[in-house]
């Protein structure tokens, strides 16, 4: 059967478009959001905006946005989409904060609708929350197309570290969320609620099937041991040649024994039960109770 929405991408790719792309990283979190935007009409998106978040006093910041939205206001950019590639665990989203400041339409998967099922029953939400993906602006598919003015782009969906994951090409530009990390450190995690390594492995291969230097831009990066600097940005060629879990060669019964084995060595992330609670809300906090004081949930013996 023809995959349509790889065979678009792969066009796509192959059609010269060249986006600009300014990252912004985070090491608070190992974060990087991304910035594209075509530099004929100066429409952009953002991409896996980060809230600055300080779990020992409950308390947010903006500073991470504030860089973004000085870049973007500083090159009088007009942002269309803030994006995320899925529900993250490891940062709260400053996608709602910088819509209030640049505008755009606030964009995920849809299969965001299970993340929210799945949490929104774990944290005992109130029958209020709705768990349909209406807190978001635009749901989006596989296949659906992501145009930035002359730019054309189209989404693909990549499940396995999450059921609602993403993966979003622009132009020759390709960014992937969590699914792939540099090449010296690997691939995502696959242990959470709807995650299944076999499930990451097909998505993984799935993106390799695009054109070798397609430039790939990450959500995260964690320093491999023997580097001493932070890096985002690879392409489609050096992850099939030497990524060190899943280069060419390497099977999918082989990459699902390691990824597990991985997986069940690893901790809970440090912000995920409050990043969570944020991040299937649309980056907006859960709502104010009678005291005007929003709060978010710490399960007891429940993980």
């Amino acid at each position: 059967m023809t995959d349509h929405a790889l065979a678009r991408a792969q066009t796509i790719i192959g059609s010269g478009g060249t986006p600009i792309v300014r990252s912004f990283f985070d090491e608070a979190t190992f974060t990087a959001t991304h910035v594209v935007h075509d530099p004929v009409s100066r429409q952009a998106a953002v991409i896996d905006p980060v809230l600055d978040f300080d779990p020992a006093s409950g308390r947010t910041g903006t500073v991470a946005a504030e860089a973004v939205a000085a870049y973007v206001e500083a090159l009088d950019l007009t942002v269309a989409m803030l994006m995320e590639t899925h529900a993250h665990a490891d940062h709260l989203s400053a996608a709602t904060w910088l819509q209030a400041r640049l505008g755009g339409q606030v964009v995920i998967g849809r299969d965001i609708v299970t993340v929210q099922k799945t949490f929104g029953d774990l944290f005992n939400e109130p029958a209020g929350f709705a768990r349909d993906g209406s807190q978001f602006d635009l749901l989006i598919g596989d296949g659906d197309s992501l145009a930035l003015g002359m730019i054309a782009g189209v989404a693909l969906h990549v499940p396995g570290h999450t059921p609602a994951c993403m993966a979003y090409v622009i132009g020759d530009a390709l960014f992937v969320g969590d699914t792939l990390f540099m090449p010296d450190y690997g691939t995502a995690r696959a242990d959470f609620p709807g995650g299944e390594a076999a499930m990451l492995f097909r998505s993984i291969r799935r993106l390799m099937q695009l054109p070798a230097a397609t430039r790939v831009f990450l959500c995260h990066d964690y320093g491999a041991p023997g580097r001493d600097h932070f890096v985002w940005e690879t392409t489609i060629g050096d992850e099939r040649a030497h990524n060190i879990h899943v280069h060419e060669g390497i099977g999918e019964v082989d990459f699902v024994t390691m990824r597990q084995a991985r997986d069940a060595t690893l901790s809970m992330p440090r912000l995920m039960l409050p990043a969570v609670q944020v991040n299937m809300r649309a980056g907006h906090l859960p709502d104010a109770e009678a005291n005007g004081v929003s709060y978010l949930k710490l399960p007891v013996n429940l993980l």
